[in-house]
């Protein structure tokens, strides 16, 4: 439970005005209370320990508690339970220009005085961070820890028509196979770069075959694959808890035996083994956290980048934008132009909507694009 407070800053270490024990905004003393905490990291923590069994959700809504508890005691000189709606809209501003000394890289990762902040956040970040928050103000007010939530006040947007949702953030397949070919080119002459070459190999591999989230593919486990009438699967815990399963090529079932061999292992799975399938640089089998896998994709893309940068500056600009959504996005592209059924690329990647699917669907306009082209060269001929 330790790892689950919000870590920014001890209650102990806030003065009185600034706990939030006697904040504007507290609910009166009459109104039943559904939690014990008096102080606003206390009753923060009490909304964070909602999400214990979601690590990502949890790292996402402890960061945005953190920064606002920072920039409310820092900035505003206010506790949380005293920020009324013009805070609320200084926060935002803040989001869209943080200072510079809140996105110093000098500044640690981890400590009471580390970094935040990357750079200002884009529109869809805010909006993300302004929704995550207004699900902790509502959170307690619910339960009775605060009278109302300034956020309840946010206006209703005209929104225009929706446009056609399109992914951009994919590899095509040229790319995909010309990035995978130029992997394969890193030296191994000692054990360590060949423990980076073989992991790399393997992560790459495992999160474009299976369309994994970060965070599935770092819990994932040897016990986790199932021979099911011949045929390998993935049994993965996925968003809000929703079991699904993932088909397993016999081609990622080679790879992993490879992964395996090199580091010593039997190169099948050990039944009820709870080994990690990414495993530390050296075969070291504590789990590695989401970031760390994440954090491996895009320093194994930032070297590919870097091979290329001279010849092809381009493809070397957006292999430095590929993350661990990129491929699961680019996996999903893949399956669809190879006519896989709409229908079997939303259970592959737990879809809950086809919709959202749908978008992965290049095919018609692909068709389209060299439809209109080809006439129009015809015209001009």
């Amino acid at each position: 439970m330790a790892d689950m407070t919000v870590t920014i800053a001890a209650d102990v270490t806030l003065p009185p005005p600034l706990s939030g024990a006697h904040g504007a905004n507290r609910a009166p003393s009459g109104v039943p209370r559904q939690i014990a905490a008096d102080t606003d990291v206390a009753a923060i923590s009490v909304w964070l320990a909602e999400y214990m069994d979601s690590p990502h959700t949890f790292r996402s809504y402890r960061k945005e508690a953190e920064r606002l508890l920072a920039w409310a005691t820092q900035v505003r000189g206010k506790a949380i339970s005293s920020l009324a709606r013009e805070d609320v809209l200084a926060y935002e501003a803040f989001l869209a220009n943080p200072p510079a000394d809140w996105c110093d890289d000098a500044l640690a990762r981890r400590g009471d005085h580390r970094r935040l902040f990357a750079g200002p956040l884009s529109d869809r970040s805010r909006r993300q961070a302004l929704g995550i928050l207004a699900g902790l103000f509502n959170y307690l007010v619910r339960a009775g820890y605060l009278a109302g939530s300034p956020f309840a006040l946010q206006p209703r947007r005209r929104r225009g028509r929706k446009a056609s949702p399109q992914v951009e953030r994919f590899l095509d397949r040229p790319l995909w196979t010309d990035a995978l070919a130029q992997l394969d080119r890193w030296p191994c002459l000692t054990s360590r770069e060949h423990q980076r070459y073989e992991r790399s190999r393997w992560v790459l591999r495992l999160l474009y075959e299976t369309a994994l989230r970060v965070s599935e593919a770092a819990q994932a486990q040897e016990a986790d694959l199932q021979l099911v009438r011949g045929r390998w699967w993935l049994r993965v815990i996925g968003k809000g808890g929703v079991e699904g399963r993932v088909p397993l090529s016999d081609t990622l079932m080679r790879e992993f035996a490879r992964y395996r061999s090199f580091l010593e292992l039997s190169p099948t799975p050990e039944v009820g083994s709870r080994r990690p399938l990414i495993l530390g640089i050296a075969g070291r089998e504590d789990a590695l956290t989401p970031t760390a896998v994440y954090l491996i994709v895009k320093d194994t893309f930032a070297r590919i980048a870097d091979d290329w940068e001279a010849e092809d500056p381009a493809r070397a600009a957006r292999l430095r934008r590929v993350s661990t959504h990129w491929l699961r996005h680019t996996a999903a592209s893949h399956q669809a132009d190879d006519g896989n059924p709409i229908h079997h690329i939303q259970q592959n990647l737990r879809h809950s909507s086809i919709a959202t699917t749908s978008i992965y669907l290049h095919a018609e306009d692909d068709a389209r694009h060299a439809t209109t082209t080809e006439r129009q060269q015809r015209s001009e001929a």
